[in-house]
């Protein structure tokens, strides 16, 4: 396991709690509109800094009654295979655990959930049923996605999916399709993209949506879910 980064602390990342983020370096996707190819792209994985495990768990040590959570994100965390181990040891000093996916591991997510190591997930539903494949490749396996969208529509813990509305890959027709998909979950949240050092530069020449024009989209597929916003 690589940690290519930590925020130490942040009021946004873990749904009301006060938390640090880690960053762990590796991805099994390609999204073009990604940015954070520091964590995705293995030549500038070589060149990221690097935090060793100790000094992380020395960090949440000394954190104890400052912060509540830990949010461990990536690149993509569930590749990690002692993922499980790593969540225990956080757990084990008194902290809430948040999962960030792409959900292309259900295997890995069910045993976090079935051992609760993990107390929220957050899933990136990227795009649209028919779009996955042709466009993330052969890694973004459809069937994986859906049986991570199932698990967690089990409500054995708590979670939200989210999307990121990339203008040329979603349209309004596609997010709704994405919302139908996912149709009942507890929360949806959608994000405007950010045109900056994505891993295709094509994208940091994208014009993002106006925010009205996601608000509007928010409008018309709130009533599928409990909880549906714009993130900002």
């Amino acid at each position: 396991m690589i940690i290519g980064g930590l925020q130490k602390l942040t009021l946004i990342d873990y749904p009301g709690k006060l938390a640090c983020t880690v960053f762990l370096a590796g991805c099994n996707f390609r999204c073009p509109f990604c940015y954070s190819s520091e964590l995705v792209l293995p030549e500038k994985i070589e060149k990221q800094p690097k935090i060793s495990e100790k000094e992380f768990f020395d960090f949440l040590e000394e954190r104890k009654r400052l912060l509540e959570a830990v949010t461990v994100c990536g690149g993509e965390p569930t590749i990690n295979k002692d993922l499980p181990q790593f969540c225990k040891k956080i757990k084990k000093l008194g902290y809430s655990v948040k999962i960030d996916t792409n959900g292309s591991n259900p295997k890995m997510l069910k045993d976090l959930i079935s051992k609760k190591l993990i107390d929220y997930v957050a899933m990136d539903v990227k795009l649209p049923r028919e779009k996955y494949e042709k466009i993330l490749g052969r890694e973004a396996k459809l069937k994986n996605i859906e049986k991570s969208i199932s698990l967690l529509k089990e409500n054995r813990v708590d979670y939200e999916f989210r999307s990121t509305v990339v203008p040329t890959l979603l349209t309004k027709e596609d997010v709704i399709k994405i919302a139908q998909w996912i149709s009942g979950a507890k929360k949806y949240y959608l994000q405007n993209f950010r045109a900056e050092k994505t891993i295709d530069p094509k994208f940091e020449k994208v014009k993002p949506y106006p925010d009205k024009y996601i608000l509007d989209i928010v409008k018309k597929i709130s009533p599928l879910f409990e909880v549906c916003e714009l993130r900002t």
